[in-house]
Formats: C-alpha cells, structure tokens, sequence
C-alpha cells in the first residue's frame, strides 16, 4: 500500500479511475478520514457517509461519471461522493451560508445530475433518465443508490414496478444498512434481515453446499445451482425478480473485492433493469458512529477522538419537546388518543410518547401517503389520531389529506413540526408551503402558536375537535422561555387575541412572528407610530370580528406569518375585499415568506433576508406610509 495520501491525488472520478484496484482501499480509508474530520467542523449527516465509503470509491471507479449518472437516494450519504467530484476544497462549508449543500445538488455539480433530499426519489428519476438515454440513442448507464429505510416508501415500489416491465439498462443498488434515521420499520426490511439471519436459511445453504461436496463431479454443478436458487429465494431475489429485475447479492458493501468484480459484470451486462443488494453498516470504520448509528446520522460538531457533539445552549424547551410532553398529558386523559409518526420518532418527539404508551404510538416507515389514510382509517373508528409530520413531508401526503381527510370531514388532527425557516437543511427542508396547501381546504381547522405556551393549548384544542380536521404549525428549536401551563385549555375556534393597543398601525401576526411584532412595535413608538399588535391564532377560521376592529381604527394594517404567498395573508385580503375595507382606501401589506427558495444559513439571518424581523415590520410601515425620510433615518440608526 502507498504511503503516498492518494487522496490529494484525486479531485475528479477521472484522476480516481487512474488507480490501481489494490490502491483503493487506501484511498476508502483516507476518504473516510476526510468524511469525520469535515463533519466535526461543520455538522451534518455522518453515520449514511460513512457506510457506503467504499460503494461510492467502487461506483466512481467503474462507471463512467457524470456520463453515465449516479443518483444518491436522500443525499444523506452523498458526502464521500462529494469530496471525490471536485469539492473537497470546500467540504467544510457543508451546510454553511454560501457553502455545499447537505444534499445533492444539480447546481452545484455535473456529478449530481438529480436533486435530492426527500426519499424515495432516485429509482423514479433514474428510469426517467434511462428512458431518455434510450430516446437519445445513447448508452451511458443510469445507477440509483437507495437505502432498505427508503424501500418503506410507496413511490419507491411505484418506480420499480415500472422499470421492471422495461427493457432499459437501469442498475438500483439496494443498500442494506438496517437503518433509515430510525431502526427501520415495515415488512420489506424485516424480511431482508430475518430471511438473510435465520436459521432455516443457514441450514438449507449448508445442506446444499454439503450436499454438492459429496456428489460426483458431474453433478456438483446442478447441486450448486440448487444452493444459488435456494439462496435467492430466501433473500428476496425472488421478489426483485418477479418485478423483472435481474437480482445480485447480497455482497459486502466494504470489501472491495466483491464490490469490483460485481459492479464491473452489472455495468456490462445488457440485461434490463438490475437490482444488486450491498450490506453495508451504518457509521463504518467510526466507533461511536457504528455503536450509535442512530445518535450518528445527523450529528452537531464534535470531537473526532471522543465522539462527544458540541451541546447547544439551551434556553427553553424545544417546541418539538413541548408538543410531546402535551400530548402525553392529553393522552393520560383520554385513552382515545393516539399517535402516528413517518419513521421520525425521534425527530418529532413520538419517541417520548412511545414510552409512555407504546401500545398507541405507530411508526409507519418512510410512508407520509399511507401515514394519512391510516389515521383516517383509525378516526372513522372513534380513536383520535395525531399525525406528527414535518411540514415539508407533509407535502407528499396532501392528495390524502384532501380525499381522505378533508372530503370525509374527519378529525384527524395534523402536528406539522419544523414549520417556517428551518437553517442549515435549506430550502428542501423548509415549512413554506402548509399554510397555503392546507388553508384553501374547507372546514380544516389551521392554527399556528405563538410561542410554546400556546402551543400546548392548541394540542389541547386539536383533541377536543372531534368534527373536522385540524392541523397546528410550530418551528425547529428552542422555545421562548414561555411559562407552560399546567394544562393545556381548548382556544375558542377562530378567535385571536389584542396584545397591544395603538392607533396607526395594526400589526396582525400568526405564528412566532408575534415578537418580532412586539419589537417593530417598540420600535415604531419612538417615531411617533403607534401600533397594535394582534395575534391571530388561527387562519382557518378567520376571526373577522377581529379582522374588521383593525380595520376600522387603523390607517394600516400589516398580516405577518412565516408561510409562502397564498396563506394567511391571502386569507386576510380575501376577507377585508369581501367586507368591503379595501374599498374605503384602507393600506395593507402582506408579509410572507418572499416567492423564492432562500438558501441556508441561520434561521434568523433568514428570517432577516425575507424581510420577516423587527427591521422588516418597520420597513414595510414605513413603505406603506410614504415616510422615506424616517425608513433613512431607521436605516441609517440601526
């Protein structure tokens, strides 16, 4: 083995091709090195990486990349892939302002020829890209690297149903991890552990191997044949294969020497559509990584040597903590309730509920679609269902949440955590949208809290609502430092609150917004403005007693909320056109999320950007009063 570091001699697949197979496992060893070390400076998803070190060396060093396409399902473990395509110069502004995506990214490199950071994407993609290569008349190849966790997903079978019954040359590498976020859920990677580990399955190989060892000659082959077909049946090629996949494996993801030769023979097979299982292990060649795989998958800065993450100072519970902690207590009441989550247990505080009630706590697998329905299904029943969800994953459900929720009317209550701006995950991983795609929804109950105390309230509300749907949005992070309350006491349905009076200016907030509300309002005091500040609550319905009491004592009204355009703002120019209050020259203005994906950074230097602080409000009073001279002067003060 070179004592040469090979991997300062490669900044392309191209210069990687350049070595000898017997130099790669050097090069594995090294590129894993770089993987820890980048992460312990800047964050981010470790333990996916680092699992599949040597599949991504072998991938770039057999196929012909970026013409032909490697397609990383997720992206979580497209970091090794990253630093070998150019970007290791800049592998440690991961997740940073003005840095490398935590995901792939088609604008960042040639080498990601697909977006990804929801699952369950690539094999869809990949045959969309293979049937045009064939279109195109070209041979490149087409491979889609997808974990058993992202198996769990609808679109996925979707995506392979449809390539099997096609003769074109797409290649899927099933990697076998036993690991999504959270140990995986669902019967697909259950049967891939159980059938590979079983006792039968050992024995019926061991049979045929010892059975063929004792036969003559002539007939060690046929015996052997048996072993093979006795060996796919057990371990799901049988499966792939009845979809019109020609199945491999399973091999080891970390031994080179299977890796090549098996990579080699798939890319120059002319077979259709082939499926080759890898087993690799979460966190590999990283102690606390592969003793923790899920602590590990997405981790803050951290000691290499030690593996202890840098602890945030925490002010306040987070909201995600505060959401599970009420329903626990709602839940010790009413033995109705019950909880379902998309395999982010951890993530949206399910996995405090399971201890408490395991028996109610359901975990579907990476399955947001069937998420929905279930709970439709369990509401139908007289139990009553929340559904913990980011709003970003939310989005794939919404053909359920409207025929199978919202045209039932059924109180089928929706949690939607990481709601607004979310840092370092980026665009992909924002709650822009849920206001706009849920609020146009008839008879959808829509709330969003203010800060954690309410937010314990509007749990307690969403489980007293037993006649139509209801949903209620909260960020990722720390709380405010609110006092809880005790319990949680149901809102009145579509009322909002004054929290401040004025005469000039009303500001009507909805959501976490409400304190930069507060601020602008202190702030636009000491130019002579005074201002009201209101917290709506809710959207749906709309508190139009309270929509037109500002109306009619103020000059100007300005709605803020951490959604897109076509939200809540949208709601409150639709009620005031109806009533009439645009016609009497009223002024309002609309803050929003602005009509374009903001990349990551920190969630306030974000909400900064978007115009949604203090600054922002005044700013935007300013504009609608005509007052340039004092915007300046704000300006120039600040």
């Amino acid at each position: 083995m070179s004592k040469t570091p090979l991997l300062d001699l490669v900044d392309t697949p191209a210069d990687l091709r350049k070595l000898k197979s017997k130099e790669l496992r050097q090069l594995a060893d090294e590129l894993r090195e770089e993987t820890i070390e980048a992460v312990s400076i800047t964050g981010g998803h470790l333990g996916a990486g680092l699992g599949v070190v040597e599949l991504t060396v072998a991938l770039h060093w057999i196929f012909d990349t970026p013409t032909d396409r490697l397609i990383f399902d997720v992206g979580h473990q497209a970091y090794p892939h990253k630093i070998l395509t150019g970007r290791r110069d800049r592998i440690r502004t991961l997740r940073q302002p003005g840095g490398l995506s935590g995901f792939t990214r088609r604008v960042e490199s040639e080498y990601d020829p697909f977006g990804a950071a929801h699952s369950s994407t690539s094999i869809s993609a990949g045959l969309g890209m293979a049937v045009s290569s064939t279109l195109a008349g070209r041979d490149n190849r087409v491979i889609c690297v997808i974990g058993d966790g992202a198996m769990s997903a609808g679109m996925a079978y979707e995506a392979l149903n449809n390539a099997g019954a096609r003769d074109e040359n797409l290649i899927v590498i099933l990697n076998d991890n036993d690991m999504s976020i959270s140990p995986p859920t669902g019967a697909f990677s259950a049967y891939l552990a159980r059938t590979t580990s079983s006792g039968t399955y050992f024995y019926m190989r061991d049979f045929a191997k010892q059975l063929a060892s004792r036969l003559p000659k002539n007939w060690q082959r046929r015996a052997a044949r048996v072993e093979e077909y006795t060996r796919n049946l057990w371990q799901g090629g049988v499966w792939f294969e009845e979809l019109g996949f020609y199945y491999v494996g399973p091999i080891d993801g970390h031994d080179f020497d299977q890796l090549l030769p098996v990579l080699k023979n798939v890319r120059d097979a002319n077979q259709g559509p082939i499926l080759v299982h890898v087993v690799t292990k979460k966190g590999k060649g990283y102690a606390p990584a592969e003793a923790a795989p899920d602590k590990y998958h997405g981790v803050n800065k951290f000691n290499v040597v030690t593996g202890a993450q840098v602890k945030t100072k925490q002010t306040a519970p987070s909201y995600t903590r505060v959401f599970a902690d009420s329903l626990i207590s709602e839940a010790k009441r009413d033995d109705k309730i019950v909880a379902i989550t998309a395999a982010m247990p951890s993530g949206t505080g399910l996995d405090l509920f399971g201890a408490a009630f395991p028996e109610r706590t359901f975990d579907v697998g990476i399955a947001e679609q069937h998420a929905v329905t279930f709970a439709a299904g369990m509401a139908t029943e007289g139990h009553k269902p929340f559904v913990a969800i980011y709003s970003t994953f939310l989005q794939r459900a919404f053909d359920q949440v409207v025929h199978d929720v919202a045209i039932q009317r059924l109180p089928v209550r929706f949690a939607i955590d990481r709601a607004g701006l979310v840092g370092a995950d980026g665009a992909t991983h924002a709650g822009s949208f849920d206001l706009a795609y849920l609020g146009c929804l008839p008879d959808f109950v829509l709330m969003a809290a203010a800060d954690e105390a309410e937010l314990v309230h509007m749990v307690a509300t969403s489980a007293a609502i037993d006649d139509r749907p209801s949903a209620f949005r909260y960020p990722r992070g720390d709380g405010t430092g609110a006092e809880l309350p005790a319990v949680g006491v149901p809102l009145e349905i579509g009322r909002g609150v004054i929290l401040r009076e004025g005469t000039t200016v009303a500001l009507l907030s909805l959501g976490t917004r409400l304190a930069d509300c507060m601020k602008a309002a202190d702030q636009l005091a000491t130019f002579g403005l005074s201002a009201t500040v209101a917290n709506a609550r809710f959207m749906k319905p709309l508190d139009k007693d309270l929509l037109g009491r500002l109306a009619r004592s103020h000059e100007i009204l300005i709605t803020v909320e951490e959604g897109s355009i076509g939200g809540f703002g949208s709601h409150v120019l639709h009620a005031l056109a109806e009533e009439g209050w645009l016609d009497r020259g009223m002024k309002v203005r609309t803050l929003t999320l602005p009509d374009r994906f903001i990349e990551q950074n920190k969630p306030e230097v974000m909400y900064e950007q978007a115009g949604l602080d203090a600054r922002g409000i005044v700013t935007t009073v300013f504009q609608a009063l005509g007052m340039s001279d004092l915007e300046r002067v704000y300006t120039e003060g600040s």
